[in-house]
């Protein structure tokens, strides 16, 4: 994991950014906080298609699940307009759609509380309630959010083994087996040890004969290249039994749609990734690959004390 020197993890500063991460406070209205789209229960998702914001206004995205997200160093968001935890913080804050927050108001809020001056101090040796120093505390704690003890986990340490049918998926998602065992090419864009090769890419959800014509430009809109229109970041598959829906829009409300999608070998744009084609997968294949995706499940994460909101 990458951490800024201008930044580094304290106790002070984690429990900072963990008080701020679940408090209302920073939104326009004191109704939403980060915590209200990103769930530990979910994996730190909320379950929507479309996160909504203030007011129960629809956001633009799925929000994307935030474990390990401290290791994303090619930028954040799904459409990678982050290049860091530091930034990323100070967009859902400001926008107009999720939290809206209108800083001077904050700050105001924040001074005038009875604990936060003193916890800023504490954190960072000032009482500077400024939305940068907020920023770094909500990345500190967002550094703290590791996934990396699944049944997959355990079986790399040699701690559990996987069953017959687990062991077949894992081959199926490896394309270990071939000719004997079909190939899914999943380990392409989604690699050991994050399950994402923390790239972006386009994976065939919109037919589009122009570049220019996808609804959601994605990270072409970030880049301003026409050959990154229709492209995203590859999320991770830890835990994505606990993440639905899927994709960045939510279009999938199962698992199983998500894995037909790729079977059929998605839809045309000339700048799809070379690995989405058709799989040929027959409904073992993928009952089997289902199963292994499921041993990606960290319980121990989903319910990690530290994760949650303090107790009062």
């Amino acid at each position: 994991m990458v951490i800024p020197s201008d930044n580094p993890l304290t106790e002070a500063g984690v429990a900072l950014g963990r008080q701020l991460f679940y408090d209302p406070i920073l939104s326009l209205d004191s109704t939403i906080s980060c915590g209200s789209c990103h769930r530990p229960e979910l994996a730190f998702t909320d379950g929507q298609a479309i996160s909504r914001g203030i007011a129960g206004q629809a956001g633009r995205r799925s929000a994307p699940s935030l474990l390990n997200i401290g290791f994303h160093y090619k930028g954040v968001f799904w459409d990678g307009r982050s290049p860091n935890l530091e930034d990323q913080a100070l967009h859902p804050l400001g926008d107009s759609l999720e939290m809206g927050a209108n800083w001077a108001r904050v700050a105001r809020r924040l001074n005038n509380h009875p604990d936060y001056p003193g916890l800023y101090a504490k954190a960072f040796g000032q009482a500077d309630l400024s939305k940068e120093q907020t920023a770094r505390a909500l990345a500190q704690f967002q550094r703290t959010l590791i996934s990396a003890n699944s049944k997959y986990d355990q079986v790399q340490r040699g701690e559990a083994r996987f069953t017959p049918q687990e062991q077949r998926g894992w081959t199926i998602f490896f394309d270990a087996g071939y000719p004997t065992v079909p190939m899914a090419e999943c380990s392409h864009c989604h690699t050991e040890p994050l399950f994402t090769n923390l790239e972006f890419a386009n994976n065939g959800l919109d037919s589009s004969q122009h570049l220019q014509n996808f609804r959601d430009q994605g990270l072409g809109a970030v880049t301003g290249s026409t050959y990154d229109n229709g492209k995203f970041r590859v999320p991770t598959l830890r835990n994505i039994t606990q993440t639905a829906p899927y994709m960045h829009d939510g279009r999938f409300a199962k698992l199983d749609e998500v894995i037909d999608h790729y079977n059929t070998g998605g839809q045309y744009a000339e700048n799809v990734d070379p690995n989405v084609r058709p799989l040929h997968l027959n409904e073992q294949d993928k009952a089997d690959l289902l199963a292994f995706l499921a041993t990606l499940t960290d319980t121990f994460a989903l319910n990690n004390p530290a994760y949650y909101p303090l107790q009062k």
